[in-house]
């Protein structure tokens, strides 16, 4: 399969496939130009096992911001070397202590502070990683279930100069869970007392009663970060 054909096939012909067999495509599709990312979320584990048990050595991109939480960087350490990931770890070219000091705390200041705090942290980065590594695709755990940003999108999307395959899209959280214990791999340790979906420490809540999964992100201002935004939202080109 090339490429334009992956690109091409029908919404149907992805709706009907199983993941694995999407994740088949793009590695037929793409070789060794395909990456994929995490961010050793809650369910991390998932996208991690099912790629590599596919492609073994394909580069794992894993954006570290600097403001995770300690039980993210030890998941992290923990998951990379039980599936043996070759991990590709970028970071801004400030590092925390100084963009405080430049700018303040951006993620206090609203809209504006999230998105320059975003493209430092996260998409020049990410457009770093895609330079260096040669990358023409990219697989993600992104779900249609994670909130209302997420719900029409496509199995296969272009961004920018990219393609960007989703192929745990249709999966709920009961699919995620029966993965896991099938094939007994952890949660970030985070999930166990309240937090569905993980980011920065300052910038993430636990699930709260009469609350959606993309409030707990960004104060409920916004539920993506700048890396799963249309090209023209995005000030980097990756």
């Amino acid at each position: 399969m090339t490429a334009e054909s992956l690109v091409n096939l029908s919404h149907a012909d992805l709706e009907h496939a199983t993941a694995s067999d999407r994740v088949k495509a793009a590695v037929d599709a793409f070789g060794d130009e395909l990456i994929m990312t995490t961010s050793f979320g809650t369910h991390s584990a998932v996208m991690l096992h099912l790629v590599t048990s596919i492609q073994p050595d394909i580069p794992v991109v894993f954006i570290d911001t600097g403001y995770l939480f300690p039980e993210t960087y030890r998941f992290a350490a923990e998951l990379t070397d039980r599936l043996n990931l070759n991990l590709k770890k970028y970071r801004g070219k400030m590092s925390a202590a100084e963009q405080e000091a430049l700018h303040g705390r951006l993620w206090e200041k609203g809209s504006e502070g999230l998105k320059q705090y975003n493209l430092i942290n996260k998409v020049e980065p990410m457009d770093r990683a895609v330079k260096e590594l040669g990358a023409k695709a990219w697989l993600a755990g992104l779900r249609r279930s994670q909130g209302s940003t997420r719900a029409d999108r496509s199995f296969v999307e272009q961004q920018n100069q990219m393609t960007k395959i989703y192929p745990i899209l249709d999966w709920d959280n009961k699919t995620m869970h029966e993965y896991m214990t099938e094939n007994g791999l952890p949660y970030n340790p985070l999930w166990d007392i309240g937090y569905v979906s993980l980011g920065d420490w300052h910038s993430t809540r636990k699930l709260e009663a009469g609350m959606s999964e993309e409030e707990t992100r960004f104060a409920g201002l916004q539920r993506e970060c700048g890396l799963h935004e249309p090209s023209e939202n995005m000030d980097f080109q990756i």
